[in-house]
């Protein structure tokens, strides 16, 4: 089966030619772009379409390759032989299955998410090379080895926060999430809100767009943050004439919080109002 997006999720011709090709390369998709840009949402899409099932290991700065594969539980172990449990005699009933093995044994090809690896240390990857190249590791407890049913999709994504080594991204299928254009953002609009005002969609997606632009932005809003701040103003019952000021110019949109992040890009945003304003 190929990927072709989904009536949920809008994928560009380049981020369905790149799924399909870790497809029939059988590698990794190493999935980069901004915050918010659907990276997360891609995996559990293309699962659906696929009909495959998905699993989910989401990493965090304290997580380590090893709890992909699989944890040794020693501490219940001592406690049940000191409790005289007759399951102690089985290593075996210690033994933590992590993300990976489940996908290696899945009884059908599943779609693995390896959400944001950046986050973990820099040699996480790298200690996850043999097990991603061979498909099977080694239980060292057990003396068995865990050998894939069947290969998985492994979608990687990753913030950009820092760099991964050669030898991970040599194994994987790269991708880069382009920031969406205004027509492709219309589309991805339209999926979530298809009963929306088109004047309020044009007045919404212009305050949005010349956000983006401002020079000195430390966080510029994105595509999640304008889906968040539409149904704010649906809510709320904003108009569209509500969204711009009557003079030329900036002006600071209603709602804001779901757009700008910190105060610095507020500050900035209401200085560059004011200087606007004190120019006429």
């Amino acid at each position: 089966m190929r990927f072709a997006g989904t009536d949920r999720y809008v994928a560009t011709p380049d981020l369905t030619l790149a799924v399909n090709a870790a497809l029939t390369l059988e590698r990794p998709l190493l999935i980069k772009g901004e915050p918010g840009t659907g990276k997360t949402l891609l995996a559990e899409e293309v699962a659906r379409a696929l009909g495959r099932p998905l699993l989910q290991w989401h990493i965090k700065s304290t997580t380590k390759a090893q709890q992909g594969l699989y944890e040794y539980d020693a501490v219940s172990r001592l406690r049940d032989s000191q409790l005289g449990d007759g399951r102690v005699h089985d290593i075996g009933n210690y033994i933590v299955k992590g993300t990976l093995w489940q996908a290696f044994e899945s009884e059908e090809p599943c779609v693995l998410l390896v959400d944001e690896i950046d986050k973990a240390d820099i040699e996480f990857p790298n200690d996850l090379l043999r097990e991603l190249d061979r498909m099977e590791f080694h239980v060292y407890e057990t003396r068995t080895t865990v050998q894939a049913r069947h290969r998985p999709l492994i979608v990687i994504t990753s913030n950009n926060e820092k760099e991964l080594p050669d030898a991970f991204l040599r194994r994987c299928f790269f991708h880069y999430i382009r920031f969406p254009d205004r027509e492709t953002m219309e589309r991805i609009v339209a999926v979530h809100f298809p009963g929306l005002q088109q004047r309020l969609l044009a007045e919404a997606l212009a305050v949005f767009f010349d956000l983006r632009a401002m020079n000195g932005l430390k966080k510029k809003p994105s595509t999640s943050e304008l889906l968040d701040w539409l149904k704010l103003l649906l809510a709320e019952a904003i108009p569209p004439d509500a969204l711009r000021s009557a003079e030329a110019g900036p002006s600071i949109p209603p709602l804001y919080g779901a757009l700008l992040k910190n105060e610095q890009d507020v500050h900035l945003f209401e200085r560059l109002v004011f200087m606007n304003r004190r120019g006429r």
